[in-house]
């Protein structure tokens, strides 16, 4: 393909040229295209609960019949400890984070198929639209984080859990490696699934599995010392136990584990990245 550069008789705005390569992510132009990045979350969140009853209440009803379902099997009837702390507040706080994780890999692993017909007749960065899923379901996150609070601030009146920590400064950069860790994991699936559609089917599955695999209807100290150091290798699992802890001060928190599953997001993001931007030159072949 031919690409013809401007002369200094044109005034061009941008240049339009091909990848030379694979790590030429151009993660700079995810910022130029921010316009089209809020046109795509106002989009996305309108339609989420178009023509519903409830509109958006549905993002509190969701968060607390989960925590509801979780109270009642896990701690009344299986009878799962939770620390000592409010089972209310306990699957709350781990219902929460993890939606919004769960969120951004189910609808971001899905971006190639869903979006194939604009993808095919105008060009812009094909990371905008992970990042507008991602930036959707923060708004979802923060409402639900609104309720969290409320319900903390109920249980706090009553001396039923101690005051926050120093940790709670660190809950918007573990939300944020969340997001990139929702963000890495989509993608790297999305770019599979042009190729290998089974893995559609099997990511509703996949996601409910890792969900058990990370401790949201457990704590940490459940698990056999010898054993944890598995858990902890899951990247969700530092990331639950330290919002949890920030609130309700129970939980496993160590800057190790914070340092290898912050190293294990990134590595995620980039690989997601990597496969995206390659798929991306020919993916309209395979869908």
């Amino acid at each position: 393909m031919t690409i013809r550069e401007p002369n200094n008789n044109e005034n061009w705005t941008k240049i339009v040229r091909p990848n030379p390569g694979r790590f030429d992510l151009h993660l700079c132009e995810i910022w130029d295209y921010r316009d089209l990045i809020k046109l795509f979350v106002r989009r996305d969140f309108v339609a989420i609960y178009k023509q519903t009853i409830l509109g958006p209440l549905w993002f509190l009803l969701q968060p607390l019949m989960m925590t509801i379902m979780f109270t009642i099997v896990f701690g009344t009837i299986a009878g799962i400890s939770t620390d000592g702390t409010p089972r209310i507040l306990f699957y709350m706080s781990g219902t929460v984070i993890w939606n919004y994780f769960a969120a951004c890999v189910n609808q971001t692993s899905n971006t190639f198929v869903s979006n194939a017909n604009i993808f095919g007749k105008v060009y812009f960065p094909r990371l905008t639209v992970p990042v507008s899923v991602a930036l959707v379901n923060l708004i979802a996150f923060c409402i639900q984080f609104g309720l969290f609070i409320v319900i903390f601030i109920y249980y706090w009146w009553q001396k039923q859990v101690s005051t926050p920590n120093a940790w709670l400064f660190s809950v918007p950069f573990i939300v944020l490696q969340m997001g990139l860790l929702g963000i890495g994991v989509g993608i790297l699936i999305s770019s599979l699934t042009t190729k290998y559609r089974d893995l559609t089917f099997v990511m509703g599955f996949a996601v409910q599995l890792w969900m058990f695999a990370t401790p949201i209807v457990y704590p940490a100290s459940m698990i056999p010392e010898k054993m944890k150091w598995i858990v902890m290798l899951n990247p969700a699992t530092p990331i639950v136990e330290t919002f949890r802890y920030a609130f309700l001060g129970k939980g496993t928190v160590s800057p190790s584990y914070l340092l290898a599953s912050a190293v294990g997001t990134l590595v995620l993001f980039f690989l997601g990245a990597i496969l995206f931007n390659r798929i991306e030159k020919n993916f309209m072949d395979t869908v």
